[in-house]
Parts: structure tokens; C-alpha cells; sequence
């Protein structure tokens, strides 16, 4: 079933909406396509203006998936588009820009199910406007030990006099964004988000590690600092995830965290479509202040100083892991999966 519409004065040609996504619920590409036009309002200002690096399933979550960075050479002319000078690939990628629903349309329409933002506008790709964790348990630990871990990183940020912000990653973790919005560059955020994960697994070993060897990762939380990187992404809030069931990386409160973690219930923080557009409707938006609030990291070395005694006595193991040097490849290693094929798909989207 092919239909053709007008999203904001454009015309789009919408195909296959029939075509089911998720086999497990016989969700659609058809209600993909509805839930991104029902949650856009919040969305897109989070996506708007950012590099967008999209994981499409033209047959399916449980089929083969790819991983799309450069704008499709047919698409219409009123997408935009960002270069960006790529120096390991040694080329220009011309990422898509969201910047409004058609646009959001259009990408649901390709089975663009996953969409994941740099944390850079493209206008200054080199100077991240938000800092993030994300925190990936290791079977058996679930979403409830990274709620403990993620309170563990807010009473570190309170301390610093810093807000932070949780969410779902739509999939089995959580992940904590500190807006920043002030001039920085990823070699700050990035040497903060590991001085903190260094920290919190040497006060918590029995449930935190920093290391990404997926080995040592067994019943604990993997706080992954290496997604501070400009040549990274994070899930955006608001995306579909491509699990058995339409899931999504949705905002949380704190006491939507301190709950799951008190109930020790996963089930808490596991949220679908249709539950969330319930819940911007109600809510609002959590996620907004992430886009404007203005905030800066602290010195780690003079942190350390009136930290020692009021909150963690080793937080100046943060303050070492400043000075100390990186070893060689360490932000080489990227999250395991299934492996994204770049062929092209035979059958149509």
C-alpha cells in the first residue's frame, strides 16, 4: 500500500506502510511512521541542527540492518544536509540534518527506525554541546543496578553543581546527559566522563567497571565514557529502538529511578510507542533542559580540593586520571553487535 501525502506544504510518497517491523507485535511501518509524527513536537528540536547518523531495517528488526551516515544521492531537495569533513575515511560526508517533521517523515518512511545524533551541532562539530554516560549492564545486572550507578554519578554531579538528566536507552540500559551549551571540546568531556568512571569503580568494584572488555563485564554496569567522542552517537532521545518490541529511549525523572531502583523492577523503566507519546502529552518535555542549559565543567585538580573532605575521599583519583596518559587504541573498540552490512538490500522499503 502506497500513499502519498503533504507534510508542511511538501509532498512525500509513502510506500509499503503495511509492511510489518516488528514481527513479534506486528507493529508497522505505518505506525513507525505515525509514532515519529506524534512525538516530533518534542523531537526534532533535539535532533534539529545535528549530524544524524541513521540504522535502518528495510525488512525488519529481527532482519539485516545498516548503518547510513551520507545522505542518499536521491532524496528530495528540500532535506538538508551538513559536510563534514570525515579525517579517518579521508572524504566529505554529507550527514542529513532533522530539522523538521517532513524530514522526519521521510527518514521513517526508509526504515530509518534508529537515529542517532551527534552530540555536536554541525555548525561547530568539534565542540560537544552535552556531555553523556551510558550505562550498559552486563547479564545478570538489568537497568535497576544502572539505576544505582546513575544516582552514584548524580550525587557526583550535585557536587559539582551540576544537573543532570536521565533516560532510557530504549534497550537494556540508562544514560545520563549533562547539558553543557558552553564553549568545550571532546577532549574535556571526554577526559571528565573517564576520570568519573575511573572513580566510580574504584569506590564500587563490586558492581562498576570502566574497562569496555566485555568479559569483565559480567554482573555489573559498564559506564561507558568513550561515547564523548566527535566520531560517535548516541540514540537520540525519543527514537524507536530495534528490539522485539517497539521500545524507545524515553527521558525519565529521578524518581521514576530512585522507584525502579528501590522495587528493583526493570519493567519500571521499559517504555513503547504509544506509552510515550502518553507520556509527552502529560509530561512535557523531561529532556528540554538539556537544550539550553548553560553549564560548565569543573577543574578536575580543584574539584579535588574541597571534594576530599565533604563528598568522596578518592575523587582525586579524578584529578590523576587527567594527568594520566591514554594507552594507545583505547577508543578504537566500538559496541559489539550484529555486525551492520553496507550491501544493498534487494527487496523493496
Amino acid at each position: 500500500m502506497d500513499s502519498t501525502v503533504e507534510v508542511q506544504g511538501k509532498q512525500l510518497k509513502l510506500s509499503n506502510l503495511e509492511k510489518v517491523l516488528y514481527p513479534a507485535t506486528g507493529f508497522t511501518k505505518q505506525q513507525v511512521i505515525d509514532y515519529y509524527v506524534r512525538i516530533a513536537p518534542a523531537m526534532v528540536p533535539h535532533l534539529a541542527g545535528r549530524p544524524l547518523t541513521r540504522k535502518r531495517y528495510p525488512n525488519g528488526v529481527d532482519e539485516e540492518f545498516f548503518y547510513e551516515k551520507n545522505a542518499p544521492q536521491h532524496r528530495p531537495d528540500w532535506v538538508k544536509t551538513a559536510p563534514i569533513w570525515s579525517g579517518r575515511n579521508r572524504r566529505t560526508v554529507h550527514y542529513i540534518l532533522a530539522d523538521d517533521l517532513a524530514t522526519l517523515v521521510w527518514l521513517a518512511n526508509l526504515a530509518a527506525i534508529e537515529l542517532h545524533p551527534s552530540l555536536s551541532l554541525a555548525d561547530d562539530i568539534t565542540c560537544p554541546t552535552m556531555m553523556v554516560f551510558d550505562l550498559d549492564p552486563g547479564a545478570p545486572a538489568t537497568i535497576v543496578q544502572c539505576c544505582q550507578v546513575g544516582l552514584w554519578l548524580r550525587e557526583i554531579f550535585d557536587h559539582f553543581g551540576l544537573r543532570s538528566f536521565p533516560k532510557t536507552s530504549g534497550s537494556k540500559g540508562l544514560q545520563i546527559y549533562v547539558p553543557l551549551n558552553t564553549p568545550t571540546n571532546y577532549e574535556s568531556t571526554k577526559t571528565f566522563s573517564h576520570a568519573l568512571a575511573q572513580l566510580l569503580e574504584h569506590e564500587h568494584p563490586e558492581l562498576v567497571v570502566s574497562d569496555m572488555k566485555k568479559q569483565v563485564r559480567t554482573g555489573k554496569v559498564f559506564v561507558d565514557w568513550s561515547q564523548n567522542d566527535e566520531h560517535k552517537t548516541t540514540v537520540a532521545v525519543y527514537s524507536l529502538r530495534a528490539r522485539e518490541h517497539p521500545t524507545v529511549s524515553t527521558p525519565v525523572t529521578w524518581e521514576e529511578v530512585e522507584r525502579a531502583r528501590k522495587k528493583k523492577d526493570a519493567n519500571l523503566l521499559a517504555f513503547e510507542a504509544k506509552q510515550v507519546v502518553a507520556r509527552v502529552e502529560k509530561m512535557g518535555d523531561l529532556f528540554a533542559p538539556v537544550l539550553e542549559l548553560k553549564q560548565r565543567l569543573p577543574d578536575l585538580k580543584a574539584g579535588a580540593a574541597s571534594a576530599v573532605v565533604e563528598a568522596q575521599p578518592t575523587i582525586s583519583i579524578a584529578a590523576q586520571a587527567e594527568e594520566a596518559p591514554e594507552k594507545p587504541g583505547r577508543h578504537a573498540a566500538k559496541k559489539t553487535g550484529k555486525r551492520p552490512r553496507t550491501r544493498k538490500v534487494g527487496r523493496k522499503v
